[in-house]
């Protein structure tokens, strides 16, 4: 398979006018085309001091539990041929409970969490694979337009293994309500693509009665991409 195989529709138009700020944001020149560069070797492998303690925890960041549904959030990286991304820094971050983020531009009426900044990091394993415990976050309003409330996600930064594999993007719950009447979810014109930003509840990953569990998979590149978001 080539290495820029991309199904149509699958990455959303960077000008997508029911997405306002991307009328402004978005490029107004032709693209300019990156050769991929040749696969780092496998025994490449990041240090690991760039974790700190509780990264892959980020309900254990403050002084005691934060408010909300706790959830473990788990998945595999893979390339496009479907092999596992090994030992690749995966960065997430997330508004709280009541939908605020632990930002200076958000200045939204919903109350910050003193035990929950909201961020977190980890590599993945020899399978590819990732795991970390967080809040299940909460919707919230942001100005796009009247009635626009943002779905429940949290945002994924992938650095994969070379430069091509950089994806930046954004993982749902299911059967939420607001996906309908979200831009920047349905900036994605393949229905097939959108599903794949939405993860999937897992009783095998749940945790007694401590969490429940959720399970997203992220293909970077190829016929099986995760979108990008924007």
């Amino acid at each position: 398979m080539k290495f820029d195989a991309i199904e149509p529709g699958v990455y959303p138009e960077l000008i997508y006018p029911p997405y306002k700020s991307t009328m402004k944001r978005g490029p107004a020149q032709p693209l300019l085309r990156i050769e991929a560069p040749r696969p780092v070797s496998d025994n490449v492998r990041p240090a690991p001091r760039i974790l700190l303690p509780h990264d892959m925890d980020l309900t254990a960041q403050g002084d005691s539990e934060p408010l909300g549904e706790k959830i473990v959030v788990t998945g595999r990286v893979l390339d496009e041929d479907g092999k596992p991304v090994r030992d690749s820094l995966l960065e997430v971050w997330q508004c709280n409970a009541a939908g605020r983020y632990r930002h200076k531009r958000d200045q939204h009426n919903a109350p910050l969490d003193p035990n929950f900044n909201g961020w977190g990091k980890m590599l993945t394993d020899e399978d590819g694979r990732y795991r970390f415990v967080t809040i299940k976050p909460g919707p919230y309003p942001w100005g796009n337009h009247e009635k626009a409330w943002r779905p429940a996600h949290i945002h994924f930064s992938m650095f994969g293994n070379v430069y091509a594999q950089r994806l930046v993007t954004q993982m749902y719950f299911p059967s939420d309500p607001l996906f309908d009447y979200d831009p920047i979810f349905q900036s994605i014109p393949d229905l097939a693509a959108r599903q794949r930003l939405i993860s999937r509840f897992s009783m095998e990953q749940t945790v007694g009665s401590e969490m429940l569990g959720y399970e997203f998979d992220i293909v970077l590149r190829g016929r099986d991409a995760t979108p990008m978001g924007i």
